[in-house]
């Protein structure tokens, strides 16, 4: 499945809050309002087809950006014939199947309204760098991975995969317990934040690479957008 300009081929889902770095922080706001309670099921958001962009290639943003390190599950049919199967719970005879799974950069607008973000600061035109091909990773082998993040070649980020609030399996079976999704769909596993709270940030001129043990580097180069 692997190419050298791989793109998803349909919809893309990310998670919010799927780390517990994140969740911590957010822990003692959950009862604020409007929701005064932490979220039961996953709370999703979609990049749509516009934001895609090959790796290597050039994303143009207005100005600064948050860089989301990202791994994604490549929706088989294999994954949605044991997501459907109500006799797996939850998950335990396909930890050892092997999935496809490919690095992802999920930029952002920096904004304020977490919950709710609006679609015009995730899904600008671009706004999602996609790896070069994707890699067959048993779900125990994707638990154990980390992915590096790096702006014009110095670090700023380590993403460890093993720090999910669900990880693959109780993703992926939690999201097919109310919605439906289809093959050549991706499933991100959720983004981190540093220890602030904050994400890195990048702006035109930067180039971002993510790596992570047996995927070639997603490397994007960031340039101004067009008055």
């Amino acid at each position: 499945m692997s190419a050298a300009r791989w793109l998803p081929q349909g919809t893309v889902y990310g998670p919010l809050l799927n780390f517990q770095r994140e969740w911590g922080l957010w822990a003692p706001r959950m009862t604020d309002a409007p929701y005064k309670a932490a979220p039961k099921a996953p709370v999703l958001y979609i990049k749509t087809a516009n934001t895609f962009t090959p790796c290597g290639g050039a994303i143009a943003v207005p100005g600064q950006v948050e860089v989301g390190a990202a791994l994604g599950l490549v929706i088989g049919e294999s994954v949605l014939n044991q997501a459907s199967s109500p006799a797996i719970q939850p998950f335990d005879a396909i930890n050892h199947e092997a999935f496809e799974c490919v690095l992802l950069n999920d930029l952002s607008l920096p904004h304020a309204s977490y919950y709710r973000p609006p679609i015009r600061f995730r899904n600008r035109d671009g706004f999602l760098g996609c790896g070069a091909g994707s890699v067959s990773l048993t779900l125990q082998a994707l638990a154990q991975l980390k992915l590096d993040v790096r702006v014009n070649g110095q670090p700023v980020q380590t993403v460890d995969l093993g720090t999910l609030v669900r990880d693959a399996a109780a993703l992926l079976q939690a999201v097919g317990e109310f919605m439906t999704l289809q093959p050549g769909d991706v499933l991100m596993l959720g983004t981190d934040c540093l220890d602030d709270g904050a994400r890195p940030r990048a702006q035109a001129g930067d180039r971002i690479e993510i790596s992570a043990p047996g995927f070639a580097p997603l490397v994007n180069t960031l340039v101004e957008e067009a008055a």
